[in-house]
């Protein structure tokens, strides 16, 4: 065998499918997985070896639309509760392995929800061997003998395999001792993982009868998950880091020069039997993304491919070298589909949320691309399938295509809970059913003479013999080396006697006949001594055996009693390492376990951390929001007391007003008496007779009748209005707020604010034209007088874009009317017939005037009536 050259890729017309005009459906099986108690609800009854019924379990509603009614689904083949694993394997997994060692390619995956019995269908237990499993020995009990030796066959980087010689493998080999292949390889066939070393036993292996013996065979592995749509390699080596792990590196899908899709850079391992390969399937398996739910404690969280690929190539006429041209590669895909589930039944939580979200966003596009080419196919149409919007989908594009074989296993769980679920996967694999894939063509004939591999071991198992026998190599029309005592002797003389009295000849060759007896005689004496020193030394070389042999004979006395010992201790061996493996598989179950309830603690300590964060984050939020509101209340409250004391002040001094008031009333009036009894002082004119002067409570008007006229004689002076301008009226605009009523406008204390806009109802339109606000209000004072309120504010404007006013003064405005008839003028003391203008003679006015004179009031600047003003902050 000669490599090929550099930079050359071999001929592989095995790559290069063409799909006939025959389409064989996909083939879809169910099977029912059994109840997990017995008093439990079962929602599925199989009919028969193909048919299965499903019906709605008692106390669910029942939908108007039939949609739960008990319906019927067909199978190619229905597997109840009590079918064994190996029944599952010859009608299922079987021919797929027939179609791979004959060079045709195979697509095999379960599906169904969580919890269903998917990986126990492919994978299996310790002597329950699953489908992956009994393939795997199946393919290397049919082509054991017939493997080519480590590396002859070899991968590229681009989905092909290449053939090498025997001296480059074995160079590769070498190469290869320490890199993480090797490893991988080495520790396989080293040691066997106890959970999977009882797989399959003995009386369960089968293989293939009619296999190609001049065709040499290479198996090679890969084992890759799909999680949450990322590809990653599960037979990737990496250094572990327990401080700082490194994450896995993501795959990418790639198409090669034939157009078909396969992971890039994904490591392949060449093993060379059943128990190497599921070891290093093992090892894969272990790396695999599981959680524990509430519906299943090792739950799937990807989707896992194990893919078998074989590499055969024929032999040469002499049936010795393999051809470089003539590769025919195959792959079998045993794919474990997740679960689809709903995170209400499973009560997920953060990552399981996410990852349940894409293993049904996956199973969600499987089926897009099945409706896709199901209608293409009945209809007629031409719709481009989906296959890129997923990566389960996009890897396996080419088998939908028409690359192989294509199989799927619905596996269900009976109980009730799953109703709803199952009744979706029923309806899917009903239309997985219809799709029919194009049935590829068998690969061509190499054009040798078969048998030739038998005849060449013939050859060399002749040829060994002949070397055995004659102890040296083998030498064809080679002469017979005459014997060298032969050519010691004289040569004889001629012995052709011509004459009867010839008396020469015959002497002459009997002295030459005495020459040689001579020699013979003086060789056999030599001869003589010669044995007998070599009997001599054989007799000393027997007494050495002899003693050697009875040395021997005590050493191996000595051996049987090791060896009995080494039984013994074999024996103990043999228990001590089924306990070994009992006692790895609990504790890797254990380990499993732990890593998972590790795992939820992590995700509980880190959401727990959050919350804790947000909790802080809360509770800082929420002092600093109390620490705030403290400070607004104790400014509001602080503000309120200096309010309130200011009203109060305000109030007693209003009370104290008038208090002194009546007080100074009562003075004058003893005053006024005392003077009006005093000797010697004429007695007053007589007044006019007055009308009676209404009382307080006759004095107030109702308020739908109020009278702008306060004067409570008959006639009275006509008052004109108080035109005044405000203090801060200089340079600002105002609205001056007048509420519609009785009042009229324009009467007596009725101010005018100059350049005022007047309306009844400000509006926000108004407002944002002023910069001052007054409002004015006309009441009835408590002595019966009618006083306007001015409330006094500024407009200002407000986050939100609108107008607000902020109250700053009240102004209050009295009137006293001084020309009303009945009133005195009051003398002068200097005087007694002359009375000073404006002074003031009714005695309650005087009294009500000296109060607001004490009080600090103004008085108007009319002597028609008098103004008093008095000013507070609200």
């Amino acid at each position: 065998m000669t490599r090929h050259a550099r930079g050359k890729r071999p001929h592989r017309p095995h790559q290069k499918k063409t799909s006939s005009n025959e389409k064989d459906p996909v083939g879809v099986y169910c099977r029912v997985r059994p109840l997990g108690a017995e008093n439990e609800e079962c929602c599925i009854d199989v009919i028969s070896s193909t048919t299965i019924q499903l019906h709605a379990p008692e106390g669910f509603k029942t939908n108007r639309n039939g949609e739960y009614k008990e319906t019927q689904y067909s199978f190619k083949k229905v597997f109840g509760v009590l079918v064994s694993q190996p029944e599952l394997f010859e009608s299922v997994a079987r021919p797929l392995v027939d179609d791979l060692i004959r060079g045709k390619n195979g697509l095999l995956f379960t599906y169904g929800v969580t919890g269903s019995g998917k990986t126990f269908t492919m994978t299996g237990s310790p002597g329950l061997g699953g489908l992956l499993p009994r393939s795997l020995d199946m393919i290397f009990n049919s082509i054991g003998s017939y493997q080519a030796k480590r590396y002859v066959f070899k991968t590229d980087d681009k989905n092909g395999i290449e053939v090498q010689n025997e001296v480059d493998a074995l160079l590769e080999r070498q190469r290869r001792d320490n890199a993480c292949v090797s490893k991988l390889a080495s520790s396989a066939r080293q040691k066997i993982d106890p959970e999977i070393a009882d797989m399959i036993t003995p009386e369960e292996a089968c293989k293939i009868d009619e296999v190609d013996e001049d065709s040499s065979y290479s198996v090679f592995v890969s084992y890759i998950e799909i999680y949450n749509n990322y590809i990653y390699d599960l037979l990737e080596e990496h250094q572990e880091d327990a401080i700082r792990p490194k994450p896995p590196q993501s795959r990418i899908l790639r198409e090669d020069q034939n157009h078909n899709m396969y992971v890039a850079g994904c490591m392949e391992v060449e093993v060379k039997s059943a128990e190497e390969a599921f070891q290093v399937f093992w090892r894969g398996q272990k790396r695999r993304k599981v959680a524990n739910t509430r519906l299943n404690r090792e739950s799937s969280r990807s989707h896992s491919v194990f893919i078998i690929k074989l590499a055969q190539a024929p032999l040469d006429a002499d049936g010795d070298t393999i051809l470089q041209n003539q590769v025919a590669v195959s792959q079998l895909c045993l794919v474990d589909l997740a679960g689809s589930e709903r995170t209400g039944r499973t009560g997920a939580e953060g990552t399981r949320i996410r990852e349940a979200g894409n293993i049904n966003q996956s199973l969600l596009n499987l089926r897009t691309c099945i409706e896709v080419l199901r209608e293409n196919q009945m209809c007629g149409t031409n719709r481009m399938v989906p296959y890129r919007d997923s990566k389960v989908t996009h890897l396996f594009k080419n088998y939908f295509d028409g690359e192989g074989k294509v199989k799927m296993i619905v596996c269900v769980n009976p109980k009730a809970d799953d109703y709803e679920e199952t009744l979706l996967v029923m309806r899917f694999a009903e239309m997985t059913q219809e799709v029919e894939v194009a049935r590829p063509v068998d690969r061509p004939i190499c054009g040798f003479t078969p048998g030739r591999r038998h005849r060449n071991q013939a050859f060399k198992d002749e040829l060994s013999r002949k070397l055995e026998e004659r102890g040296g190599p083998i030498y064809r029309d080679v002469p017979v080396v005459l014997n060298p005592a032969l050519h010691s002797f004289p040569p004889l003389p001629t012995s052709e006697v011509t004459d009867a009295h010839d008396d020469i000849t015959l002497p002459r060759l009997i002295e030459a006949l005495q020459n040689r007896q001579r020699i013979r005689r003086s060789m056999l004496e030599d001869y003589n001594k010669a044995a007998n020193t070599m009997t001599s030394l054989l007799h000393e070389l027997d007494s050495n055996a002899n003693s050697k042999e009875n040395y021997i004979h005590e050493q191996n006395s000595k051996l049987l009693e090791k060896e009995n010992i080494i039984q013994n201790n074999k024996a103990e061996i043999v228990r001590l390492e089924k306990k070994t493996k009992m006692l790895e598989h609990k504790i890797d179950i254990l380990q499993k376990t732990t890593k998972i309830y590790e795992d939820d603690k992590r995700s509980l300590q880190h959401e727990l951390e959050t919350r804790e964060q947000r909790l802080q984050r809360e509770l800082s939020d929420k002092r600093r929001m109390e620490q705030r509101m403290h400070g607004a209340v104790t400014d509001t409250q602080h503000k309120w007391e200096k309010e309130c004391e200011r009203r109060v002040n305000a109030m007693q001094q209003q009370m104290q007003n008038k208090l002194w008031v009546k007080d100074e009333k009562l003075k004058q009036l003893k005053a006024i008496v005392t003077e009006s009894k005093t000797p010697g002082r004429p007695e007053p004119p007589p007044r006019q007779t007055q009308p009676k002067r209404p009382s307080r409570e006759e004095r107030l008007p109702t308020p739908a009748k109020r009278s702008a006229s306060p004067s409570p004689g008959p006639t009275s002076t006509p008052v004109r209005p108080l035109h005044r301008r405000s203090r801060s009226a200089g340079g600002e605009k105002w609205v001056d707020h007048k509420p519609a009523s009785s009042l009229d406008l324009g009467t007596v204390m009725q101010p005018v604010i100059p350049n005022a806009v007047q309306v009844s109802a400000p509006s926000e339109k108004v407002l944002s034209k002023c910069d001052r606000y007054v409002l004015t209000h006309q009441e009835i004072a408590s002595d019966g007088e009618i006083q306007t309120k001015l409330v006094k504010g500024n407009v200002m404007k407000t986050r939100g874009g609108g107008q607000a006013v902020q109250f700053t003064d009240i102004e209050v405005l009295k009137q006293r009317l001084t020309a009303a008839p009945g009133l005195k003028r009051k003398s002068s003391e200097g005087t007694s017939g002359d009375h000073q203008d404006g002074a003031v003679t009714d005695v309650e006015t005087r009294c009500s005037v000296a109060m607001e004179m004490r009080a600090g009031t103004t008085l108007g600047p009319s002597l028609e009536h008098h103004c008093v003003t008095k000013r507070r902050k609200p």
